[in-house]
């Protein structure tokens, strides 16, 4: 790849010009993957359609794991970058259609994640108090989609069912006291809510073997240190045959299994809460009472054949629960006029090419699905735009008919849209940091878009109607 193959099409002149869909850790890092290189001079705009970036980083960690979110400072180096623009609170499809996308940028990189959840496929799945864990985890993050709703806190008993580490985090939030989640950032009033919760037992439930499990030992143990919660595991549920053992060659599933057995050689210390980490269990129905809200959940216990399936053996429990969070996977939503494969929940393409679509790109869960970490992504979007590059360099991304940045802008400001720029971004992320540190905690999130828009309004002294 030399300078010289770059097309005239495409120069410092008359950049290539990209519009990243998302500004989640894919959204990001596609962007800081383009302006890395320097034989395609670019231009890129990376759009959300929050007023906020970083997408799961800021809403789907968790809020007591702090250092993970500190991969924001890198995220800030790329969208500070005079080749990269984020344009918060516009929505694809709303206020920039797909063909106006289209006659604005040479190509488009859609990363815009897995938002939906998978569900259980039992009876009374429905019943109030039953939700995913996607959910709760927008709503103690504090999401606009999800901040506004109530929260069945008063329930005595919380079954949780998978055990990656969503389902980790969101036992854990559950479990902890006032104290050790005011260290943290979650959301005010996630934090005011969980003060009055009423929670005292946690089932975290897997329906395969401690060895099969997909959380990671850091976030195992932390059930270790809680202040007021016992963690409870029984030997029975966790105990592997030699040859098992001898099977294991993963080395976090042998500390995880450490970690298990240390649980349960543990005498409980009559703290108010306790965490059951159970295993091969399956929940099969959930159940409700005459005002339709839940009352329990029946499991079966289960075996594992030959080929490590979990088989049901005919043996039930129920857990006396008054809500139950499934987490078992994300799926990808479509976005309008983007290609969807609805079978696998990803957009359909080859390798970060999106298929049937000249100049169109995917990176991160809505390309492989969801799975991963942030990490992950990285290389991800890293292979996208790599081939992005190429087509551009081989001519085979035509240019766009505008040319320049200013006409987006003026097709949004004539939609009276009021776009978020970076600067606006930064001078609310400091009005969370003020208004944390006044608390003493690190961050209060402002939780509701009009609430953002109109701090941003008033910080930087407008007052767009």
């Amino acid at each position: 790849m030399t300078s010289s193959s770059v097309p005239s099409t495409f120069s410092a002149a008359r950049p290539l010009r990209v519009l990243v869909i998302g500004s989640g850790p894919s959204g990001i890092f596609s962007a800081e993957a383009l302006i890395k290189q320097s034989l395609v001079p670019v231009d890129v705009d990376v759009l959300d359609r929050l007023p906020t970036p970083y997408g799961l980083v800021r809403y789907g960690v968790a809020p007591d794991h702090l250092k993970i979110k500190s991969v924001t400072a890198g995220f800030d180096r790329t969208l500070s970058d005079a080749r990269v623009r984020f344009l918060g609170n516009v929505e694809f499809g709303k206020d920039l259609t797909y063909d106006e996308a289209r006659s604005h940028y040479d190509a488009l990189v859609y990363t815009f994640g897995a938002s939906a959840d998978r569900r259980l496929g039992i009876p009374g799945e429905d019943l109030m108090g039953s939700l995913s864990a996607t959910e709760f985890v927008a709503w103690y993050n504090g999401h606009p989609d999800a901040a506004a709703r109530d929260m069945l806190l008063h329930a005595a008993g919380v079954a949780v069912v998978g055990v990656g580490n969503v389902a980790l985090d969101v036992s854990r939030i559950l479990s902890k006291t006032t104290a050790e989640l005011h260290e943290s950032d979650i959301a005010p009033h996630a934090l005011d809510a969980l003060a009055q919760s009423h929670v005292r037992d946690v089932w975290v439930l897997g329906r395969r073997g401690a060895a099969q499990a997909k959380f990671t030992t850091k976030e195992l143990r932390e059930f270790g240190e809680l202040e007021q919660a016992d963690v409870v595991v029984k030997p029975a549920e966790i105990a592997l045959s030699e040859a098992e053992e001898a099977g294991i060659t993963d080395n976090t599933v042998k500390k995880n299994v450490e970690v298990l057995r240390d649980f349960a050689g543990r005498v409980p210390q009559g703290k108010p809460r306790r965490v059951h980490l159970r295993f091969l269990v399956s929940p099969v129905e959930i159940l409700g009472d005459e005002e339709g809200r839940v009352r329990g959940l029946k499991v079966e216990r289960n075996r594992l054949d030959e080929a490590g399936n979990a088989v049901g053996t005919g043996e039930f429990e129920v857990l006396p629960v008054q809500m139950v969070l499934r987490s078992v996977g994300y799926r990808g939503v479509a976005l309008s006029g983007v290609p969807f494969d609805e079978r696998r929940g990803v957009i359909p393409n080859e390798e970060g090419r999106v298929t049937g679509r000249s100049g169109e790109y995917t990176a991160g869960w809505i390309k492989r699905g969801p799975s991963g970490v942030i990490g992950t992504n990285k290389a991800d979007a890293t292979e996208s735009m790599k081939l992005l590059l190429q087509d551009a360099e081989n001519g085979q991304i035509s240019p766009a008919p505008q040319t320049a940045r200013s006409a987006v802008d003026a097709l949004l400001h004539s939609k009276g849209v009021d776009v978020v720029t970076l600067t606006d971004w930064q001078s609310l992320d400091a009005y969370e940091r003020e208004q944390g540190a006044a608390l003493g905690r690190p961050r209060a999130k402002v939780t509701h878009k009009m609430h953002m828009i109109d701090i941003i309004r008033k910080l930087r002294g407008s007052h767009v109607e």
